[in-house]
């Protein structure tokens, strides 16, 4: 069996990797189960699963899991907790949610191991960084995201130098359509309303703004290699086609599912091979329309934001992601409203000082520059609130 460690157990992504583990009984073995903090749902996963090794990154809430776990199952607590669970599968499912992740991204890829990849800041804060180790031997990323999962099963079709272009499909989130004067006062109940997939409340505000469009753009380049200018994205509200890849010749290669974060699952853990288990099958018997448009960046600026950081590269991607996520933090708890959030992301990118990612040191300093800047700017708009 292919022995896995679900990292960020307890939140969408590995909950529903749980899912296929449990469809495909047989072929994987989880041997590994991590948390930042949410020991309840640690210990029933751990009782289902019977993993090797628990980890959870925040002692305090550890306090007394141990005699809760099944016998003879180690317990590790700490910051460095999460990534130690790199050694200890074939498969790394990266499913922490923002910058927390980037230790687990370079732990998986510097043990040589595949890295199922969902946490995609970590790939585009240290992009340089993660790419060193990326040449280790054994080390491989298949994205898990929806859309680069798509993508690399479209490359499938043809060889690097044979690709014109990707095209990104974004579902437009709850707000497409609405023009800036409409989203002054939106809640943020209102922007985890997304209309197509079920996430956590973070990467569901990014979607209303866009941001995890843009982020995606900056994926997109990190894993394949490609040119911002060969990287597009279109808006496509029914979330069938996930992404597409046009080649030399004008051959446009799409990946159709039904939405279903299962399937880039199974494909990351069962790669090179497919799942047995048909996760987001079409019924192509019912009548369906497939619709795209233009993304419009005026009203929803942090897709343009995201591309401007990337194109600018370095530790730009860094800032771009700190600021992010400090500012949807902050429209969550009813801080700044929803407009702001580009808002201070613009203010942190227009001071960045164009350092360069020398090294994981020098891309965790920038993050935090980047965090304070943006938690200035979110006081500030508090404060005048």
């Amino acid at each position: 069996m292919t022995t896995v460690a679900l990292v960020g157990s307890t939140g969408s992504i590995g909950r529903q990797a749980v899912e296929v583990v449990r469809a495909e009984a047989g072929r994987y073995e989880v041997t590994a189960l991590g948390a930042h903090r949410s020991v309840d749902v640690l210990v029933e996963q751990a009782a289902e699963l019977r993993p090797r090794v628990v980890a959870v990154a925040d002692r305090s809430a550890a306090a007394g899991l141990g005699d809760r776990l099944p016998p003879g199952t180690e317990l590790r607590t700490g910051p460095e907790a999460l990534a130690s669970l790199a050694a200890e599968a074939d498969v790394v499912v990266n499913g922490v949610v923002g910058f927390a992740g980037l230790p687990v991204t370079l732990a998986a890829l510097g043990a040589g191991r595949r890295l199922a990849l969902a946490n995609k800041e970590s790939l585009i804060a240290a992009g340089p960084v993660v790419q060193g180790v990326r040449h280790t031997p054994g080390a491989e990323i298949v994205p898990v995201d929806s859309e680069h999962c798509a993508i690399h099963q479209c490359l499938r079709a043809g060889r690097a130098a044979e690709v014109r272009r990707v095209v990104l499909t974004a579902s437009g989130g709850p707000f497409r359509g609405r023009s800036a004067a409409d989203l002054a006062e939106v809640s943020p109940s209102e922007a985890l309303a997304h209309p197509t997939w079920a996430m956590g409340p973070k990467i569901s505000v990014d979607s209303s703004t866009l941001m995890n469009k843009g982020l995606e753009v900056i994926e997109a380049h990190e894993l394949f290699g490609l040119g911002y200018d060969a990287i597009e994205v279109v808006v496509h509200p029914q979330s069938v086609v996930h992404s597409m890849v046009e080649f030399a010749d004008g051959a446009t290669m799409a990946q159709l599912s039904e939405p279903d974060m299962r399937l880039p699952l199974a494909y990351a853990l069962g790669w090179p091979d497919r799942s047995a288990v048909a996760f987001g099958s079409l019924d192509l018997s019912v009548s369906r329309r497939l619709e795209f448009e233009p993304a419009d960046t005026a009203t929803f600026r942090c897709l343009r934001l995201a591309y401007e950081a990337g194109r600018q590269g370095e530790t730009a991607p860094a800032t771009l992601n700190a600021a992010n996520e400090v500012a949807v933090a902050a429209f969550l708890g009813g801080a700044v409203a929803w407009s702001a959030i580009a808002e201070v992301i613009e203010e942190c990118l227009d001071a960045w000082e164009g350092t360069k990612a020398e090294n994981l040191d020098v891309v965790l300093a920038v993050d935090a520059q980047a965090r304070e800047r943006a938690s200035a700017s979110v006081d500030r708009r508090s404060s005048a609130a």
